[in-house]
């Protein structure tokens, strides 16, 4: 099932129209080696500088209308592909992807992209808060802390509402991950890390302490508050207050209780 039906600005989809964001994304990119998938390039007003990057590029559109009027006005080595992006199979070579992605599905595609092999960079335009919250911005979200071992959440900018057509109810933000060289956990634990990071953040507790200890961190509350005095953090803080460094010694200390 394709995640849009109709008309991409029925679904979410906001066209970006200012010159200097997309300048600011092409230089994110820019910044990065390889082959660029994008997603959702509409009606080209990313695809076309980026496709002067002079790298292989290829643009995944749903809309077929859009990617058939698009496809013909794109230079040799652009291609565009019309299927739904979250069915589409992205390839084990490195790579990097880019997109200003339609809000109401910005969590379904970083759920993907997480999940997916071989890209290296994602350059992504989303809701503001969601740019925020992912990179940790104010305090890290689950997604994100279930994550970092393995990727690192940077925001870029913020992005006013002007800058899309038509203009959405709120501000953009860009969002821009990448993929450590050297994961600070093996691949073989995610699936028991990540246990971790949802049982804290969705443990019964007031405060960190009795939520870390009911999580399987520590044996007592008071062994889980002293550790937090000496890691600089408040007994009464909050999940979203454990930085990466935190969540790894963490896990060490749950499997080696």
């Amino acid at each position: 099932m394709h995640a849009y039906t109709r008309g991409r600005h029925e679904h979410g989809q906001n066209f970006l129209t200012d010159r200097s964001v997309i300048d600011s994304i092409v230089d994110e990119v820019a910044r990065t080696t390889g082959p660029i998938i994008e997603i959702g390039p509409g009606d080209g007003s990313l695809t076309r500088p980026l496709s002067r990057l002079d790298r292989h590029l290829i643009g995944v559109e749903v809309d077929s209308r859009q990617a058939a009027r698009l496809a013909p006005t794109l230079p040799a080595g652009t291609t565009i592909v019309t299927t739904d992006f979250l069915g589409y199979r992205l390839p084990r070579d490195p790579h990097v992807v880019v997109g200003n992605l339609p809000f109401h599905l910005t969590t379904a595609i970083l759920r993907r992209l997480l999940r997916a092999p071989g890209w290296t960079h994602a350059v992504l335009l989303t809701q503001w808060e969601v740019a925020r919250r992912r990179a940790g911005v104010g305090g890290s979200s689950m997604m994100t802390a279930q994550w970092a071992p393995w990727f690192e959440f940077a925001l870029s900018c913020r992005v006013p509402r002007a800058a899309f057509r038509p203009k959405p109810g709120v501000d953009g933000g860009l969002l821009v991950m990448r993929r450590r060289n050297r994961p600070l956990i093996s691949g073989r634990d995610r699936k028991q890390y990540q246990g971790l990071v949802h049982r804290v953040f969705t443990g019964p507790g007031r405060g960190l302490s009795p939520i870390l200890h009911r999580a399987g961190c520590f044996r007592t509350s008071g062994t889980a508050r002293a550790w937090l005095r000496r890691a600089g953090l408040r007994p009464d803080g909050l999940p979203k207050d454990l930085r990466t460094e935190h969540w790894i010694e963490l896990y060490a200390m749950s499997m080696n209780p």
